[in-house]
C-alpha cells in the first residue's frame, strides 16, 4: 500500500543496507526515535549539506534518544564513497536502491517521474508511530534546528521504569 504517511500512522517495517553493507531494520529500534532523512541523490550540494548536518548533530540526537539516518536510491558503493568524501563516520546512509525506491514508495514519497524520493524528514517515535513528517522542495535544505526542536517537544512515549529504592537509600532519607 503506497500513500502519504500521516502523523500518528504506525510505521511499516523495512530493512535496508547502509554504506557499510550492514542491515538497518526499523523494528529493531523500538524504544528509540528514528529520524529518516530522505534526500534525492548523493553527490549533490544540498543533499551533501543535509547529511553533514546529521553527522554534525549526532550528539544532540543521542541526547534526544534518536537515531538519525540518511536514505536515498543510491547504490551501497556510491553511499560508501560519498560518506568517505564527506567525512561521515557516525551516521548511517541507507541505500533504497533495489528494489528501486521500495522504502520511499512504502512511505509515499517516491517521485516516479524522477526515479528518486522527495526530500523529506520523517520521525518515528519509540512505539514505531509517525510523530513528524515534512516534505521539502528539492532545492531546499531542511532546517536541522526545526527537527531538533520537534524532537525536544515530542512527549516520550515509552514509560521509563523508576529505579527501585534500596534499603540504604530509604535509611539515608530518615536522617
Amino acid at each position: 500500500m503506497d500513500g502519504k504517511l500521516k502523523v500518528g500512522d504506525k510505521a511499516r517495517d523495512f530493512s535496508l543496507l547502509d554504506q557499510n553493507n550492514k542491515e538497518f531494520r526499523l523494528s529493531e529500534f523500538k524504544g528509540k526515535r528514528v529520524l529518516l532523512s530522505f534526500h534525492p541523490l548523493a553527490w549533490t550540494p544540498v543533499c551533501s549539506e543535509q547529511m553533514k548536518s546529521l553527522e554534525k548533530n549526532k550528539d544532540a540526537f543521542d541526547l534526544l534518544n534518536t537515531v538519525a539516518v540518511g536514505v536515498s536510491v543510491d547504490t551501497i558503493p556510491s553511499k560508501k564513497a560519498w560518506a568517505e568524501s564527506l567525512s561521515i563516520r557516525n551516521t548511517r546512509l541507507l541505500s533504497d536502491f533495489w528494489p528501486h525506491g521500495k522504502t520511499a514508495k512504502l512511505l509515499g514519497i517516491f517521485r516516479e517521474e524522477d526515479g528518486f524520493s522527495d526530500r523529506a524528514n520523517i520521525i518515528i517515535d519509540e512505539k514505531q508511530k509517525t510523530a513528524f513528517s515534512k516534505v521539502y522542495r528539492l532545492a531546499e535544505l531542511p532546517d536541522i534546528q526545526e527537527i531538533l526542536n520537534a524532537l525536544r517537544t515530542m512527549p516520550e512515549t515509552v514509560t521509563k521504569k523508576a529505579k527501585p529504592r534500596t534499603s540504604s537509600s530509604v535509611e539515608s532519607n530518615k536522617t
